[in-house]
């Protein structure tokens, strides 16, 4: 298995130009195709769906001009089917209660002409997750998904906030490390975009902008695709390097 995710992100690494010119090249990653450069910080736009104080944990921008920068396949659509990341945050050891309402996960769309179709985010919180187990699901669902533009274009493409709430509440407890996933959805026949589309996870390398980031913990990131025969794998199993897979640009909302 190891072997064969290496021979797919390497071939994903070499034919990102080739696969920017034709859409309906899947892909497991997209990196940066810039020169490498110092690791600066990103532009304080957020595009998020919400005022800060809504925001109970985000684990923050990713950066455009790191050469680190990654985005890691996630949604669901006609060229790539019920693909997900899911990413971990820990419960503070506070004695109190942590009410969460809605997820949202920062990615970029390859389809610039109504990407999202049907308009629909999907979810799914999992515990005990580890390479090669998907752990226990605690809920899953869908729901109307918002998708706001952050000013960023990641790897070329514009990179939306998409946000889902759950169907009730989530109340976390003390020190649990729980896994979120929110995927967008281009599963329209109709619409010519579905068939080229792919959605893709962006990664942050400084955190910045992040609202108590360190409530996620590094290199817990794992990809569960039937499509491309991966079972909650560990996303830095075969990283080229650990800050590409250390953390995930997400959120959660009170």
């Amino acid at each position: 298995m190891k072997n064969i995710l290496s021979a797919v992100l390497l071939a994903a690494v070499l034919s990102l130009l080739a696969a920017a010119q034709d859409a309906r090249v899947p892909s497991v990653v997209i990196n940066h195709d810039g020169e490498v450069s110092s690791h600066g910080t990103t532009s304080s736009t957020w595009g998020l769906p919400s005022v800060p104080g809504t925001i109970l944990f985000y684990g923050g921008d990713t950066n455009t001009s790191d050469p680190n920068q990654t985005g890691f396949a996630n949604g669901n659509t006609l060229l790539v089917p019920l693909t997900e990341v899911l990413a971990a945050v820990t419960a503070p050891k506070n004695g109190g209660k942590i009410v969460t309402s809605a997820v949202f996960f920062n990615q970029v769309a390859t389809g610039t002409s109504n990407p999202f179709d049907p308009p629909t985010g999907t979810y799914d919180v999992r515990t005990n997750v580890s390479d090669g187990n998907c752990g226990t699901e605690l809920t899953s669902g869908s729901g109307p998904q918002t998708a706001v533009l952050t000013g960023r274009k990641p790897f070329g493409a514009p990179e939306y906030t998409t946000t889902v709430s759950f169907a009730k509440p989530l109340t976390a407890k003390d020190g649990t490390t729980y896994w979120f996933n929110e995927s967008p959805q281009c599963t329209d026949s109709s619409n010519g975009t579905c068939a080229s589309e792919q959605f893709f996870f962006d990664n942050t390398t400084q955190q910045t902008n992040g609202v108590n980031a360190n409530a996620q913990p590094k290199g817990q990131m794992f990809l569960d695709s039937n499509f491309f025969g991966f079972v909650c794998k560990n996303l830095c199993d075969d990283a080229p390097n650990s800050q590409q897979c250390a953390w995930g640009s997400w959120g959660l909302l009170k």
